[in-house]
């Protein structure tokens, strides 16, 4: 009797997926480029991906700190590039409450996630696996792990999902100090800059923990934490953000998608739980900024006349997050709708015949290795998006 049960349950939650895929493209999207992650980064026996596909055994990543860990042969996917199964697994179940969904993160990718978690003092999510040699922690990587915790906690109620965010932010909060007036450090092992990508989310992050608990020090450290990324990471001429500060005050002056597109995010979100009005000025002034440095006109019939600048997909969909955020609030169509017109354009230009995708939004340059969070960033963005042009 109980098998039975089983599996009438599975019937109808394949049913239900089926139906909900049929009327929401963008998750019918993100669900086959998820089946594609799965089958070409899988490792057999083990809940763990690879970095790229075809996998490299000699593969480096240029976004650590050690050149010792860097050098060393690493079959697995580095904290940052898994993490992306995480947020993308929770904006398809945020946005259509599949139960298949949630049970992924339970059952997949969170166990998979505890591979990398650490035990140092105070504990948080190491950039490789536990069982291999100790490596650096990055508090941007254990911010982004933390929003999405507080993300499920809001949506299902589970205290087990808020224990964890919270325990995530006393590591970032340990990145904290009065150097430069304040301000959260990148890497934990190289105190050596304050960067956009570790303080920006945590306006984020702290904002919705705001929301989870009710506690006004998160709240107030998020206004504080605004205003020194303000003051010391902005480009004033535009209003979009520069990549980091070092201790020696020198900005690195480069500009992400990512770092902006999460001020636009940070502003929407303190304006919401605040109602001062500056936030939201601030939110829309980055935002068409963003518009006009992350996008470039196009003029090719039937395509976007507004197309996304091929880089990290990543970042862009971290900047996606900040315009969905934004019109929420002021209803303003023009950023979503152009998402959603490069979205549907990467599904028909972008995407090969095995389901992945390039980076190149004029879908012309193939990628000889495909990046896993460039994979898990694009089901993020049909996740989180869906929006009729």
């Amino acid at each position: 009797m109980a098998k039975n049960h089983f599996i009438v349950f599975l019937f109808f939650i394949l049913t239900y997926n089926k139906a909900q895929a049929q009327k929401h493209p963008n998750m019918e999207r993100a669900q086959a480029t998820l089946d594609s992650i799965y089958k070409y980064y899988g490792v057999s026996g083990s809940l763990l991906l690879r970095e790229t596909y075809p996998f490299e055994d000699n593969y480096k990543a240029d976004y650590l700190v050690s050149q010792e860990q860097a050098n060393r042969a690493n079959p697995y996917a580095y904290l940052w590039p898994y993490s992306g199964s995480l947020s993308a697994h929770v904006a398809l179940y945020a946005q259509h409450n599949l139960p298949a969904s949630k049970a992924q993160i339970d059952t997949r990718v969170l166990p998979g996630l505890e591979k990398y978690y650490d035990t140092r003092s105070p504990a948080g999510y190491a950039s490789y696996v536990n069982f291999a040699p100790t490596s650096d922690r990055f508090y941007d990587d254990n911010v982004w792990l933390g929003i999405d915790f507080t993300d499920l906690y809001l949506h299902t109620k589970e205290l087990r999902y808020l224990h964890k965010a919270e325990e995530i932010w006393q590591f970032v909060a340990s990145g904290m100090d009065e150097k430069l007036g304040g301000g959260i450090y990148w890497c934990e092992q190289r105190k050596e800059s304050k960067n956009t990508c570790s303080n920006a989310p945590s306006i984020v992050y702290l904002a919705k923990l705001y929301k989870a608990t009710k506690k006004q020090d998160y709240l107030d450290l998020a206004k504080q934490l605004y205003q020194w990324t303000q003051t010391n990471l902005m480009d004033k001429s535009d209003s979009l953000y520069f990549d980091n500060i070092n201790l020696e005050g020198k900005l690195d002056k480069r500009k992400y998608a990512y770092n902006s597109g999460q001020m636009i995010q940070a502003g929407a979100l303190l304006y919401t739980l605040t109602a001062e009005k500056r936030y939201l000025s601030d939110a829309q002034q980055v935002a068409k900024s963003a518009y006009q440095e992350f996008f470039t006109d196009h003029a090719q019939p039937g395509e976007p006349t507004r197309l996304l600048k091929s880089g990290n997909m990543w970042f862009i969909a971290v900047m996606a997050r900040g315009f969905a955020e934004l019109y929420h609030i002021d209803k303003n169509k023009q950023y979503v709708h152009t998402m959603q017109a490069n979205l549907d354009h990467a599904w028909n230009k972008m995407r090969e015949s095995n389901g992945l995708f390039n980076k190149d939004w004029k879908g012309q340059g193939k990628d000889e290795r495909k990046w896993l969070l460039d994979q898990f960033a694009m089901v993020e963005m049909f996740g989180n998006f869906e929006f009729n042009p």
